[in-house]
Order: structure tokens, then C-alpha cells, then sequence
């Protein structure tokens, strides 16, 4: 009996249609999300490279670090002495330890341009952890990571050509969120707390990261977590606690401070009488409180009970919530919160957030072309100086749009089975 003749399909036709698959793959699905990543990532340390050898550079605040950083190369440990050409020293000692490095790297910080190379490898560091982020938690297609890089002048700007410490602080934010979604929960909360020794802003996550702590642990055992963060923050400050303790407070986490009018991109709509008002200020923050309560009670606690069930050590099922997208939504959420309700905003503190923005939209139900035509009004709105009434106004219509689309969407919990 003769053997049946199978048809062949011809194999050219077959990977031409494969090809053309992976095309929309590495656009559209974010499992792809690395390859566009790697792609960037090239892409951006040329131009890096571009900048700082073609763009004037700006002085900003850079001196006034390295006097700052000088006092205590010169033996002065009392904060309440240290001053820079912009005022007093108003940033913890990680601050001082981090620019105290570059202090001696750049020369004393004369040799600008190694700076500049400097923070331009920390941008690449920075985003390398961001698209990580990105690649775990498959929320945001690849083709987003251009706005996440390549197209935000401003973000290059604060990082090259201003040499500010927000992107330090952020860069420690980010470390530490990878230990976090990777479960390596203390070395988390001690980069976590670095980041909080560069800047206070840090500590806007700091709501959420209590609640993921207390999901995963309950309450006896996040207290040894709480304790690395106190700890690394004693540590770094020992010196200047010995001298002038109250001084040391005082200064490096001075919560009083009044902001100049001037350089506010969120709020130039107001008169600047109202601006400075301490009862703005207080309303502010009361509607900061008051957001993080609703989502802590509505939407980031999933423990049934209410937040007096995450006291006792939680099993296995409850435990299980705590995905790489819940950590991240809730960090991302806490922090958007606060600077959407912040008695100001400076143009380094876009910082802050920009890498935060597209996961957070892609967390809402908004069709794609609003994301991103949110993501590029808040880019315009930062790009604009010196700000307006306009650019304000809409940055926080912006703001707004985001965070009804996170209130409204509901996240399905995850509960897991004991193997």
C-alpha cells in the first residue's frame, strides 16, 4: 500500500509570519518588555553622552552642596553650622556622605564634567531597576518605555545638567522596591532608608510600605524591619548627633520650611498671600491624610477584618496578596498621593514620580490614547518655564484624571493555595 503524500508548507511563508508576530510582540506585550528595554537602555547612554558634550551646563545647586559638604570635610559636625551658598544644610547625613564622595572624586567639585558623568551612569543605574520593575510586574507594554526615557528633556536635565540629589534618593527608592517585589524584605527597608538619608520626600512611600510590612509579617515581626531603617538612619548621623543632636533634627528633617513662590510648578494659579497661608498649607495636608486613609481602608488593605487583622502573623492565603503588582501599585499610589496634594512642587522634584506615572496609569481603566495624552500634558506642564496659571491648573487636572482612574479600579485579590 502506497504511503499518502503529506502537503508541505512552505517554510519561508511560515517564518515570514513569525517575524512579523514578534514585531507586535516586543510593542505590545509586556513580556517582551526587555528586548525594547536593552534597546533604550543603548539608546540612552549615547544620548547621555550627546548631552553633557553639547549642553551647557547650569549651576544650580551643585556649589552649594559641595560648600555644605566641605564644612564637614573641615571638621564641622554641628548641623545648625553647616551652610552652602543657598542656606543652611536641610538634608540628612546620607546626603552628606554621598556628595562628600563626590566631593573628593570631581576634585572638590570643580571638575563639573565627571559629575555630570557621574549622574549620567546613576541615570542609566536608575533605569535599569525601573525597567526591571517594569519587566516583573507585565503591567505596561514596551512600547511606553520610550516616554520612560528618551522623550522627557526635563527628567535628562535634573539628572546631567543640574546634578540635583532627588535622582540619589530615587535611585535608593527603586533598589530598594526590587528587594521588595523579590521578598528580600530587610535588605528592602535598609536601601529603602538610604533613600530617606538623601531627602525626605522618601518618606512619602513610607504609609504604603507600613502596610505591605504588616500584610507580610503582621505586627511583632515588622518591628525588627522598622528597626533597620531606624538603625541605618542612627548610624549615618552618629557624628553630628553627638555634637548637636537637636541641631541634627532640626535641620535635616525640618518639616516647617516655607517654599519660594517663585519656582512653584504646581500652584502659580494662587495669589501668593494664599500660597504661604499656613491654613492652605494644613488643608493640604489634611486631604493628604484623608486620601491615604480611603485607600489604605478601601482599596490597598485586602486583609478581611480591617486593619486590626493585620496585627496578628498572617498565614500563607493572606499573605499571598502581596504580588509584584500590589507592592508596586500600593508604593506608587501612597507617593502620587502626596504629590498631588503638596504645598509645592520644584522642578527637581519631577523626579519624584516620572518613573512612577506609566505603571500607575496602565494600573487605571483609561483607554490607551488618555494615558498617554495625560503622561504628555504632565511632561509639557513640567517643561513649562517659568510656570503659569495654565500649566498648573492643567497639571493638576492631570493629577486628578489619575487618581479617580486609581480609585475607581478595583485590583481581583490573589489568594493562593498552601502546596
Amino acid at each position: 500500500m502506497a504511503a499518502k503524500k503529506t502537503k508541505k508548507i512552505p517554510s519561508e511563508s511560515f517564518f515570514s509570519k513569525l517575524r512579523r508576530l514578534e514585531i507586535r510582540d516586543f510593542i505590545f506585550k509586556p513580556e517582551y518588555l526587555w528586548v525594547t528595554a536593552s534597546l533604550l537602555l543603548v539608546a540612552e547612554i549615547v544620548l547621555n553622552i550627546l548631552i553633557i558634550q553639547r549642553v551647557n551646563y547650569t549651576e544650580i545647586d551643585w556649589k552649594a552642596y559641595m560648600s555644605e559638604v566641605e564644612g564637614v570635610v573641615n571638621g564641622t559636625y554641628d548641623y545648625m553650622q553647616l551652610k552652602g551658598d543657598t542656606g543652611p544644610l536641610v538634608y540628612p547625613a546620607g546626603f552628606v556622605y554621598i556628595y562628600m564622595g563626590m566631593y573628593y572624586l570631581t576634585d572638590r567639585g570643580h571638575d563639573i564634567r565627571l559629575a555630570q558623568y557621574l549622574f549620567a551612569a546613576l541615570y542609566i543605574a536608575t533605569l535599569l531597576l525601573v525597567f526591571r520593575i517594569f519587566q516583573k510586574t507585565r503591567k505596561v507594554p514596551p512600547y511606553v518605555m520610550f516616554f520612560v526615557c528618551c522623550a522627557s528633556y526635563r527628567i535628562h536635565s535634573i539628572y546631567v545638567l543640574r546634578l540635583f540629589n532627588d535622582p540619589v534618593a530615587m535611585f535608593f527608592f527603586y533598589l530598594a522596591t526590587n528587594f521588595f517585589i523579590d521578598r528580600s524584605w530587610g535588605w528592602g527597608c535598609f536601601f529603602y532608608s538610604l533613600g530617606v538619608s538623601m531627602k525626605m520626600n522618601v518618606l512619602l512611600f513610607a504609609p504604603a510600605l507600613l502596610l505591605l510590612l504588616l500584610t507580610e509579617f503582621g505586627f511583632w515581626r515588622t518591628i525588627p524591619r522598622l528597626a533597620i531603617c531606624a538603625i541605618v538612619q542612627v548610624i549615618l548621623a552618629v557624628p553630628f548627633l553627638l555634637v548637636n543632636p537637636f541641631g541634627y533634627l532640626l535641620r535635616a528633617f525640618e518639616l516647617s520650611r516655607q517654599f519660594f513662590f517663585e519656582w512653584t510648578v504646581n500652584w502659580r494659579f494662587l495669589p501668593e498671600e494664599i500660597f504661604l497661608n499656613r491654613n492652605f498649607q494644613l488643608c493640604l495636608l489634611s486631604l493628604h491624610i484623608i486620601l491615604i486613609v480611603l485607600f489604605t481602608l478601601r482599596r490597598w488593605n485586602r486583609r478581611p477584618g480591617g486593619l486590626t487583622a493585620l496585627l496578628p502573623k498572617p498565614g500563607f492565603p493572606e499573605r499571598s496578596v502581596l504580588d509584584e503588582n500590589y507592592i508596586v501599585k500600593t508604593l506608587y499610589t501612597c507617593n502620587f498621593i502626596g504629590m498631588a496634594f503638596s504645598r509645592t512642587l520644584h522642578y527637581q522634584f519631577y523626579v519624584w514620580y516620572f518613573h512612577t506615572l506609566p505603571y500607575l496609569l496602565w494600573c487605571t481603566d483609561l483607554i490607551s490614547p488618555i494615558r498617554l495624552l495625560v503622561l504628555g500634558v504632565i511632561e509639557l506642564c513640567w517643561n513649562t518655564f517659568p510656570s503659569t496659571p495654565g500649566s498648573s491648573a492643567a497639571l493638576h487636572v492631570c493629577h486628578a484624571v489619575l487618581l479617580l482612574g486609581l480609585w475607581m479600579k478595583r485590583e481581583p485579590v490573589k489568594v493562593g493555595k498552601r502546596e
